[in-house]
């Protein structure tokens, strides 16, 4: 990770700036809290994240009480550098109350479209961990072979809808793909982020 330089940081008149948390798998926002110097530099320097307590008025190493760390996998500045974007890999709940992100209140619905695929490895992850009796998901878990020809089925679907039918259809068949697809790599031990990083490879 390249680092940023706390010099080139605009820190307010109390010595802090402002701190969006994103995971950097989903890029869904787990939290809003504040730095100041000191806890960029550990934050830089341990490879998990420290922020500044405003209500306690102290450095504060995220997870240290609960577990529930979050790993630093890169720091980025705004375009005016009075703001810090801090992605990472959470351990477990963003939020003190155990929900996976602080912002869980308000106009939660409808869920937004970059949170389906997130949401369908999380299930994909308690399924292997807790099958369930009748779960179309664990039974292809559960039989490699099936689950591949699966997703050669629903290949095969999506392109004739391609030819023949409505954007409507295509979108459906599409998502058919996408969860079967899912399954599979999961049945692997792999998930979307090894399908992505061989995309960014490819961009290099």
């Amino acid at each position: 990770m390249e680092p940023p330089s706390p010099d080139s940081l605009r820190f307010d008149d109390r010595g802090l700036v402002p701190c969006v948390i994103q995971d950097w798998r989903s890029g869904e926002v787990l939290t809003l809290a504040y730095m100041n110097e000191e806890a960029l530099r550990l934050s830089r320097e341990t490879g998990e994240l420290h922020l500044f307590s405003r209500s306690r008025n102290e450095l504060w190493h995220k997870g240290a009480t609960s577990g529930n760390t979050q790993a630093v996998k890169a720091l980025r500045f705004d375009c005016d550098s009075d703001a810090v974007l801090a992605l990472v890999e959470p351990a477990g709940p963003a939020c003190h109350t155990g929900e996976r992100t602080c912002f869980h209140k308000g106009e939660t619905e409808p869920q937004l479209p970059y949170e389906a695929l997130p949401g369908l490895e999380r299930t994909l992850a308690d399924r292997k961990a807790n099958p369930q009796e009748g779960s179309y998901t664990n039974r292809l878990l559960a039989d490699p072979p099936f689950i591949g020809e699966k997703v050669q089925e629903e290949a095969e679907e999506v392109a004739r809808a391609a030819r023949e039918e409505t954007d409507d259809r295509v979108a459906n068949e599409a998502a058919d793909v996408l969860y079967h697809l899912t399954v599979l790599l999961h049945s692997r031990g792999l998930t979307l982020q090894d399908a992505q990083e061989v995309l960014l490879d490819r961009r290099r």
